[in-house]
């Protein structure tokens, strides 16, 4: 008869595994990463998450505006060009549950209830970074806020895009070198005044799979259009884009004030 006392070789075994050493798991770095600063890296775990949401049936945008002033978030109201009933409402917040919160409660409620919503020109995406920006948190934080609630910025086109499965499996140094060229023709735009522009990640967040939410803003229509056609020339865009748009086009009704502009 076994004692009581006497351990199965499975208990025995189990034990054994317990008094192990535990092997520490690398954690993913899901932190944003700037450029070095005297040789340290700038890290960040805060971040802006901005959602377009579209509707048409507005024949009146102006009495939209008092109920966007009653909101904490900041907000920028859209001309839709190409439905002259349409509007556009970009909003902007580092809380993701103001996405699903404060804003069902804008566009439950009159007046945006009584519009008809165009879930097809929906975006959300997130600021992140590349490693390489000087300033880490203006990049994260400041700089859309700046662009898109610049007064001066009147234009804006959003559009998202999705990434051949190809690119991903480029070598980095191949995939760096196709992604330069294409940055350096917004740059150009940049510089010259005639564009500025946003770019988000959208990885798991958008309803069809989209890689990236890009905006554009300037102080006239023109220009945008023109840098959306170079970009078109590039490598990036002529061969590893599985998808590109829809393209909405608005001009400013009403922005949230801001004190950084």
């Amino acid at each position: 008869m076994r004692s009581q006392n006497s351990a199965s070789p499975q208990h025995r075994q189990d034990s054994e595994k317990s008094k192990r050493p535990v092997q520490l798991i690398d954690a993913p770095e899901i932190r944003e990463i700037g450029a070095p600063i005297n040789g340290e890296p700038q890290y960040s775990t805060r971040r802006l998450f901005l959602q377009l949401q579209v509707f048409t049936g507005c024949s009146q945008p102006h009495k939209l505006i008092n109920s966007l002033k009653t909101s904490d978030l900041e907000v920028v109201l859209y001309h839709d060009l190409n439905d002259p009933k349409g509007i556009g409402l970009l909003f902007m917040t580092e809380d993701a549950e103001a996405l699903v919160a404060e804003t069902r409660r804008i566009l439950t409620s009159e007046p945006f209830n009584l519009l008809q919503p165009k879930p097809e020109f929906t975006m959300v995406g997130r600021t992140y970074a590349s490693g390489r920006e000087p300033d880490l948190e203006d990049w994260l934080l400041v700089k859309p806020r700046r662009n898109t609630l610049n007064p001066e910025l009147s234009w804006a086109i959003w559009y998202p895009l999705r990434r051949k499965p190809e690119f991903y499996r480029l070598p980095k140094q191949e995939q760096g070198k196709i992604l330069m060229e294409h940055a350096m023709i917004g740059r150009n735009y940049v510089e010259a005044g005639y564009a500025h522009d946003i770019r988000l990640a959208c990885f798991g967040l958008d309803a069809r799979d989209n890689d990236f939410v890009i905006g554009l803003m300037g102080t006239t229509l023109h220009p945008l259009s023109h840098l959306v056609g170079e970009m078109r020339k590039s490598q990036q865009t002529a061969e590893y884009l599985e998808s590109l748009g829809p393209f909405f086009v608005g001009k400013v009704c009403w922005q949230s004030p801001c004190d950084i502009v």
